[in-house]
């Protein structure tokens, strides 16, 4: 007897979720290298990968102490941890908060998670910055809720666009994420931006999710404020994490805080605590260096300052860059990300994923074009600005050559 399978089909709900930083083009740089093409991967923002050093601070906090992290601790997080991501926020201005406000994870991608699981309904609204780091869409729409993104505006800096914003807000929304230092554009919002997106949110009700995750790798004397400092009447949840500051991606450490007023949440925790203590906890080991490293600025610190490795490599980057004909850019103030605009009439350029996947196979170079960061134009694309400064000239030398002449068929 023959038995005759269907065939496994996906879900309706993953229709519109893309995972462009390691999606399609992604794959087909792997393949090139499978078969011995060098291909410069400019597509992630995974500092220890282009040979930032794991930090003194953490080599010592971990010494030693790996039977500390055998065991499954407390479901939010083990208490050192916790209180030292309390002392630090606090260190920010945000009022009120005690350890048990905290919500440690895998990385700022779980903690994500847990709060908007708990939050949306099918048909639920959430604004979303566009451009954007686009865990956050395909976050909402696997909660079975709906995306609405609020346009940032390259003329005035890529600040958020509020009369944009105030159009967007329905009676289905329930939030507003701010990513601020933002990915991709590396801006950092100014506390007058802050005020009024915080005011938009005061006058609908809305939670505020506050992605802060760059907020220590500010360049140019600048100073990132938090959300939830100006906000103090308001739900703020604040989301942070090491692994961009101290160059530890694969410890997957990250967390939320929860601020404003407590009885406002205390249904809503309720859901968190229950899908938290569903995964038990979080990486163990990464927990026993939270404390260590938020003591530690002087490794953020040490690589925006003039001389240090991100300042030297924007630096090298920009100026190469203003030698190519048909790029322009807003200089970026935080992070290691830059979000070039291409002249799309001078390139022919229709499609940016294909822009992508020409400069990939003729330059060897690796990026994520604007649309993997929700961005509606086909006239934007991602650096990472990680690698070495000469190699990061040289890089942008065989793009300036490959733009040369390029038009997109």
């Amino acid at each position: 007897m023959i038995i005759t399978m269907d065939l496994i089909q996906l879900a309706d709900r993953m229709e519109h979720v893309h995972s462009d930083i390691r999606g399609e083009l992604f794959h087909l740089a792997n393949k090139m290298q499978r078969e011995g093409t060098p291909v410069l991967k400019l597509n992630t923002g995974n500092p220890a990968a282009f040979g930032f050093p794991l930090p003194d601070s953490i080599k010592n906090a971990i010494e030693g102490r790996a039977h500390e992290a055998v065991a499954y601790c407390d479901f939010q997080g083990m208490p050192a941890a916790r209180e030292a991501i309390i002392r630090y926020e606090r260190s920010k201005g945000i009022q009120g908060i005690e350890p048990d406000d905290v919500f440690i994870g895998n990385g700022v991608s779980e903690v994500v998670n847990f709060a908007l699981m708990p939050l949306l309904n099918p048909g639920d609204e959430v604004l979303i910055p566009t451009p954007s780091y686009s865990l956050w869409g395909n976050t909402v729409l696997l909660a079975g809720a709906k995306p609405v993104f609020y346009r940032c505006d390259e003329q005035s800096g890529w600040n958020p666009d509020i009369a944009d914003i105030k159009k967007k807000v329905s009676s289905r929304t329930r939030a507003m994420v701010i990513i601020n230092p933002n990915n991709p554009t590396g801006v950092l919002y100014s506390t007058e931006v802050l005020q009024q997106l915080i005011e938009v949110a005061r006058e609908h009700n809305l939670i505020i999710f506050s992605d802060e995750i760059y907020d220590r790798l500010v360049m140019d004397g600048l100073e990132h404020i938090s959300t939830a400092k100006l906000a103090p009447d308001l739900t703020v949840i604040t989301m942070n994490g090491l692994s961009k500051s101290h160059s530890l991606c694969g410890y997957r450490c990250g967390w939320m805080v929860i601020s404003g007023p407590r009885s406002r949440t205390e249904e809503y925790r309720k859901g968190i605590v229950q899908l938290t203590s569903l995964r038990l906890c979080s990486n163990a080991l990464a927990q026993l260096v939270i404390p260590a490293a938020l003591e530690d600025m002087e490794t953020p610190a040490a690589m925006v300052r003039p001389g240090g490795r991100l300042f030297e490599q924007r630096k090298a980057t920009i100026e190469t860059l203003d030698k190519i004909e048909g790029i322009s850019y807003v200089k970026n103030v935080a992070a290691f990300y830059l979000f070039p605009k291409l002249d799309v009439k001078k390139f022919n350029i229709t499609n940016d994923k294909q822009f992508a996947r020409d400069l990939l196979t003729e330059a060897k170079i690796l990026i994520v074009p604007g649309s993997g960061f929700d961005w509606p134009d086909p006239d934007h694309f991602r650096i990472v600005m990680l690698p070495e400064a000469g190699e990061l000239r040289a890089a942008m030398e065989r793009m300036g050559n490959f733009l040369d002449g390029y038009k997109q068929k």
